[in-house]
């Protein structure tokens, strides 16, 4: 008999029993269920509403649970319903009378809040702890390549000679964003919602400030209503979740090209290629694929989520239970992303080489033209149509800028002497920008490490 069967004449349709089931998911929330309900009874039994004896009997059989079900001791039966359902019935199975005890003053509502706060918390954490990991692989492979210029492109289009390693210290710069946004959703969860009951607390004298004590939380909530429909927290984690799937899809958008034949600028390491079941001579850049892959899913659970949300009236409502499988999938799938990003891009060979040539044999000193004639006195939109011309000149005879003699740059401008050739190496202009943010040597080995100290 179900423990809320009391006002019902006839059994749940079995379909019925079938469709509402969430124990196949939720079950994964098992320890947060019961490290809560520990805290709960402590309360109860401090607060003077169930017994001493009561609160030791049931701390010490939920510790045994807990420690049955981390040795695969238990199976859980269907017919549980949940999770929360679940631990009751075990605890009431192996004491009796004094687990009918352990949910007085709660509800599954404020319970499974709860329980999804503890969750969420644990794995913003660890995610935060897998993102830092990867910033110190690219950080410590941008150690080992600030000399290494490379194209830098706008459109595709290779527009300015910059450093492997400041290309690498950009995505550092994204996942640290990722980081400040799961440290911003982990301060908003939080914020412990247990004591709201229902949906309008209980006529107990209860003191929840302790319960948010024992269980590591900054505040309470302070609205019983918002407390049991608030799923906000959710939602903001799927959506960081989501922005940290689109930077690994972009840096794998990238690995997948860079290791192109048309491209040869990087290796993937054997250990993290497939190959085709047809084709012999393939190697495939899979895992990158498959990150790339992967984020349509992520991003689908933010949506989804949304959707589930945006129609509720307060306060709760059964839709709520869809935000499980959403995050339990999103927070799998993006930790497990990072892992074998990490790994793959951890086992890279750049080919410096074939990165400097394409540096080379480019009109990527442009720009560098232009300032050198404004430095000189020319109005910069002169400036651009004086240089422009010039590599119009060098398509057309299959050249570039720095095969041109002096006499051809005099011919577009007078203000041109011997040391523009110092300028148009490749990395002069690169050199010269001394400003914060910029891809020289020693401005990107000083972001370097501030960040290494900062993720330590």
């Amino acid at each position: 008999m179900k423990m809320w069967a009391g006002r019902f004449s006839e059994q749940n349709a079995k379909e019925v029993d079938i469709f509402n089931n969430s124990l196949h998911f939720d079950k994964v929330l098992y320890k947060y269920d019961i490290l809560g309900s520990i805290a709960h009874v402590k309360m109860l039994s401090k607060q003077n509403i169930i017994s001493k004896d009561d609160e030791e009997k049931l701390v010490k059989s939920l510790n045994d649970l807990m420690k049955d079900i981390d040795e695969g001791k238990v199976t859980f039966d269907e017919e549980y319903e949940d999770i929360h359902m679940a631990v009751e019935s075990i605890l009431t199975d192996r004491i009796g009378d004094s687990a009918k005890r352990i949910h007085t003053c709660r509800s599954r509502n404020d319970q499974v809040a709860l329980d999804m706060k503890m969750y969420v918390k644990a794995e913003i954490k660890e995610v935060i702890s897998l993102i830092k990991n990867l910033l110190y692989t690219l950080l410590e492979i941008a150690k080992d390549n600030t000399k290494t210029i490379m194209p830098g492109y706008t459109h595709m289009q290779r527009a300015q000679t910059v450093t492997f390693a400041h290309h690498l210290c950009a995505y550092s710069e994204m996942f640290r964003r990722d980081v400040d946004r799961l440290k911003d959703t982990y301060k908003r969860t939080n914020v412990m919602p247990l004591g709201a009951g229902a949906l309008a607390c209980s006529t107990f004298d209860i003191d929840r400030d302790y319960v948010a004590e024992l269980l590591d939380f900054d505040n309470i909530t302070l609205n019983s209503l918002d407390t049991v429909s608030d799923r906000d927290y959710v939602i903001e984690l799927l959506n960081d979740l989501a922005i940290i799937m689109m930077h690994l899809s972009r840096f794998s958008e990238e690995i997948i090209y860079w290791a192109s034949d048309e491209f040869k600028f990087i290796v993937v390491s054997d250990k993290y290629s497939t190959g085709s079941s047809m084709m012999p001579q393939k190697k495939n850049p899979d895992v990158a694929e498959l990150i790339r892959g992967k984020t349509g899913r992520v991003y689908g659970n933010l949506m989804a989520m949304l959707t589930v949300m945006k129609g509720i009236p307060l306060a709760y409502n059964k839709d709520m239970q869809e935000d499980k499988e959403a995050t339990f999938d999103s927070v799998n799938t993006v930790k497990q992303c990072i892992s074998i990003f990490t790994g793959m891009i951890s086992t890279i060979t750049v080919n410096e080489d074939v990165l400097k040539e394409a540096c080379v044999n480019s009109f990527m000193n442009a720009t560098d033209v232009a300032e050198y004639l404004v430095k000189k006195g020319c109005p910069f939109r002169d400036a651009h149509f004086i240089v422009g011309n010039l590599v119009g000149k060098c398509v057309n005879e299959d050249k570039f800028l720095q095969d041109l003699t002096l006499s051809e740059f005099k011919e577009q401008s007078g203000l041109f002497e011997d040391d523009i050739y110092e300028v148009l190496h490749v990395t002069t202009g690169m050199n010269k920008k001394n400003m914060t943010a910029s891809p020289k040597e020693e401005i990107v080995k000083r972001y370097i490490d501030e960040i290494l100290d900062e993720i330590k």
